[in-house]
This record gives C-alpha cells, structure tokens and sequence, in this order.
C-alpha cells in the first residue's frame, strides 16, 4: 500500500506542561476520526511530516508532538542550562495524559518509532485505559542490554569506528557504561568539550545505524546534533528512567500488562536491535500481538516495505473498528 497524500496540521499549539518546558503538539486529518498519537524516535529526534503519511487522513485524527527539550518544544536540550532532570520517561508519559485530557480525547492508537516504541509500551502498560492499539517499529525495550549492544557490543561490528568511538571517552570510564560516559562530557561546562562530546557521539550512530538519505544531514545542524546527542545519552546512560530491574528489562517484565491491547510489531530483518531477540521475546510475551518482519530492512521507517506494513497496520485498526 503506497503512503498517504501529505497533509497539513488543521490545529496546534504549545502546551505548558510545567516544570518550565512547553511542548509543541500538531493535529492532522480528520477532527472526527479515530484518534492516533504518534511517538517520534531518539530520544530527541523531533516528530517528522512524513509520520502523517502513514495514516489515512479522512479516518484518523493524527497527534504529533515534539518531546521535552526537541523540535519546537522549549526550552530545547542543546541550550546548556535546560534542566535535564526534568526530562525523564515518567515525565515524558505524565505530558502524554496531559495532551490526551487537552485534545478531549478519551482513546487513542499509539504508534512508535525506536525510543518512541519503549514510550509507547511503557505509557501502555502504566495507563492501559489511554490506549486502543500499539503500532511499533524499529521495536526496542529500553532495557541495559540493548543499550549495551548498541554501544559496546556494536564494536565488534564495527571496530574501527568503535576504536574511535571509544578513543575520545576518558580512559577511567571506558569500561562501564558507555553513554554514561559520553553524557558527562556533553554536560561539561566547556563548550568546546561539548561540541566534540556530541559530534562523538553522532559520528558512532552514523557508522553503526544504516539510514535513509536526509535522517544522517541532520546531524549537520549545530542544535539539532547537541539536543540529540545530549538527550539520548541522558537517557541511555540512566536506564531509560525505567525504574529498578531495567538490568532484566522492566517492559518486558511488565508485558503481561499489555494482554488487553492488540497491537502490530513492524521490524526490519536487519535491524541490529534483533541480536538481543528482543522484538521475539516481546512478541511472544503479548498474546494480543502481531509480528511483521520486513525483509533485508534495518533500523529505519522511510523505505519501500517499511512503510507499506505500518500502512497496512494503521488501515487494518480503522477497519477493525467498523466492523
């Protein structure tokens, strides 16, 4: 199934959402269609236009918003005095019911990419009443083991890049968590030191993530590649904010709380993400859930097979519900 006809928002706003951070939120297609709320990827990547594509516009009322401290939200993480402390995945998920009870919605169809997928299910399994379906792609978990793989494990892969990777982190920090180490520099009062932190860390994303044209172009963009940088190693340098036991993984712990929920698991075959099993084990653990394995595909949405199974996901919800 071919994407859908772009589509501009009809709404959208800036909603306070305390702490001092306002978060920018659009709305598109149908004012009374089935609500979906899209969950862009990063943490820190900003919603794209091309999520709306994937959602028939005369049927769905697509909500998009730009997480704490990215896109247009404010204030954004690549100024050096946004508090990061206030950036967390329960104050990500508290934003999330505060948006829903704004737009009056009572239900809604969650859809996630990457870090959005780990949102996504957490938000699902804390406040399962909020959510219809999940539709998630490029699955994670957010557990240690995956951040693991993705840093040290990669470098396996990838060790030229690695040795690089590893060569611009302090010597005494090295052997533990590796975006740990890479977020205090990033921290650092010095802005020279931080710049060269968040170049290291996107340059390591680069080599180990195959992307479509255009998502690697951003990192040339000063603020966009210091709130990324910034923001993901927060994250992945604090267990996702996911609570104790994210050593065994707390979502997959906890997946029994999704039973209630159908939801569509769309995976590229290639994605490295796939070497823990995670999307299997997941899958596996949510009766209510269907697993589509999109062939010689990685980590990424914008391509042909991609984008035609997260379609094909969207349309069978709308279906189901006139059924």
């Amino acid at each position: 199934m071919p994407l859908y006809p772009e589509t501009e928002p009809y709404d959208h706003g800036m909603l306070d959402v305390g702490d001092g951070n306002r978060v920018y939120w659009e709305t598109c297609g149908n004012p009374d269609g089935k609500p979906a709320l899209v969950l862009h990827g990063g943490p820190g990547s900003g919603c794209s236009p091309h999520f709306r594509r994937l959602f028939d516009p005369t049927a769905y009322r697509i909500v998009l918003l730009d997480q704490r401290g990215c896109g247009r939200s404010t204030p954004h993480a690549s100024a050096y005095d946004t508090d990061m402390s206030v950036n967390t995945t329960p104050h990500v998920i508290a934003d999330l019911e505060l948006l829903r009870r704004h737009l009056g919605i009572g239900r809604w169809l969650v859809w996630g990419v990457s870090w959005g997928s780990v949102l996504g299910l957490r938000y699902a399994q804390t406040h399962p009443g909020a959510v219809s379906e999940l539709v998630l792609t490029g699955v994670a978990t957010g557990s240690n083991p995956e951040v693991a793989l993705l840093t040290r494990g990669l470098g396996r892969i990838f060790p030229a890049a690695f040795e690089t990777f590893l060569g611009e982190l302090p010597a005494g920090e090295r052997g533990g968590n590796l975006a740990r180490a890479c977020n205090r520099l990033i921290e650092s009062p010095d802005p020279t030191v931080r710049a060269r932190a968040a170049r290291t860390w996107t340059d390591w994303e680069t080599a180990t993530i195959p992307a479509p044209p255009g998502s690697v172009e951003r990192y040339e963009d000063d603020a966009f590649r210091m709130a990324f940088a910034r923001t993901v190693t927060h994250y992945w340098g604090n267990d996702h904010f996911l609570g104790e036991g994210n050593d065994e993984g707390v979502v997959l712990r906890d997946a029994d709380r999704l039973k209630d929920i159908p939801g569509t698991l769309v995976q590229g075959s290639l994605d490295f993400g796939n070497l823990l099993g995670i999307v299997w084990r997941l899958h596996h653990a949510w009766p209510g859930s269907e697993l589509v394995v999109v062939d010689d595909v990685g980590h990424t949405v914008g391509v042909p097979g991609m984008q035609e199974a997260l379609v094909a996901a969207t349309d069978k919800y709308v279906l189901s519900d006139r059924r």
